[in-house]
């Protein structure tokens, strides 16, 4: 069994919120899982982070 990720409180709801899963779900994803679903995550926001950062 894996142990739950060492992130702090605050990462945790934000990443909740973002990528939709409950809090509990969360920290006991595991690593390789989650890394996908935030590479995910940037690759929907990139374009938008990117034109922003033009002007």
């Amino acid at each position: 069994m894996s142990k739950p990720l060492q992130i702090s409180a605050e990462t945790a709801v934000k990443l909740s919120k973002q990528l939709g899963v409950p809090i509990e779900h969360l920290m006991h994803m595991p690593k390789h899982i989650l890394l996908q679903k935030l590479a995910e995550l940037a690759k929907q926001e990139g374009p938008s982070t990117d034109e922003s950062g033009n002007s």
